[in-house]
């Protein structure tokens, strides 16, 4: 693995920090529209409203060049939207550009990567259509093309080796190695396993980690998640190394206690 490149201070040009912009959101297929359009043309208009003791209303009206830009067959795009305007008061947003010199050979003194802050986020805008005829057909056919299937069944007339089934899927195989690995341990409902651990230590007291595995026949790591639930763990002498129930979980008193290790205290808790 290669190591990632060294990282290069470079400066920030602050001198239009102080100037406030807005953050448009635009449907997808104006995005598309302006996309097509090259540099030189009008994509729009934005008119603002001004009316006394209320918000101003904002509004975007699509130039008929960047509507021209239509292909084959594509629908035709609502040219009115208005811009619901949401004001920028608990974040810090801002807008950075970076220039990148173009690399020519015979330069004397090659320019070096710029960053500037072109501003400060001041306002969001949202912008929507109206639900006019025009819009309402562009979303009955986005509808439609959503609805189609990406999957179609397809009649074969002669034998296709792409489409002949496999003998077994590799999901499968991976599970029946896994199985054969823990020898048929495979974890079982953690409900079932309580009951087990509940019979077992009705019989015995303190109990081995390798004799749970037995009695439960579940994967060591997984019944030891469910010991440290309902078990305490000893570490001392004379039952160290042994699981007994929490004295929440006993149901018989002192003197009815049963008999106290099903094995003999082993030195270590295999895994």
């Amino acid at each position: 693995m290669s190591a990632p490149p060294p990282h290069t201070d470079r400066e920030l040009d602050l001198s239009n920090a102080g100037r406030g912009v807005w953050l448009v959101k635009v449907p997808k297929y104006i995005a598309n529209k302006w996309e097509k359009a090259s540099g030189d043309i009008e994509v729009g208009k934005l008119k603002i409203t001004k009316n006394p003791g209320a918000k101003a209303e904002v509004s975007l009206r699509l130039s008929e060049a960047v509507l021209a830009l239509k292909e084959r067959e594509e629908e035709e795009i609502p040219k009115a939207h208005r811009l619901d305007v949401t004001t920028v008061t608990r974040q810090m947003l801002g807008v950075f550009s970076h220039v990148t010199p173009a690399s020519t050979s015979d330069a004397i003194v090659p320019e070096t990567e710029k960053l500037y802050m072109e501003g400060r986020i001041v306002q969001k805008l949202e912008c929507r259509p109206y639900a006019d005829n025009c819009y309402m057909k562009l979303k009955l056919e986005s509808i439609k093309r959503a609805s189609v299937p990406q999957r179609q069944v397809q009649q074969l007339d002669r034998v296709v080796q792409n489409f002949k089934p496999v003998s077994d899927h590799k999901h499968n195989i991976e599970y029946a190695e896994k199985k054969k690995a823990e020898g048929k341990k495979m974890r079982d409902d953690k409900d079932a396993v309580l009951e087990m651990l509940f019979a077992a230590f009705e019989k015995h007291q303190y109990y081995n980690i390798r004799d749970l595995a037995k009695i439960t026949k579940q994967p060591i790591v997984y019944l030891k998640e469910i010991l440290n639930e309902v078990c305490n763990y000893n570490l001392k002498n004379p039952h160290r190394n042994m699981w007994e129930l929490k004295p929440e979980y006993r149901h018989y008193k002192d003197d009815q206690k049963p008999a106290a290790t099903a094995t003999k205290v082993d030195d270590s808790d295999d895994d």
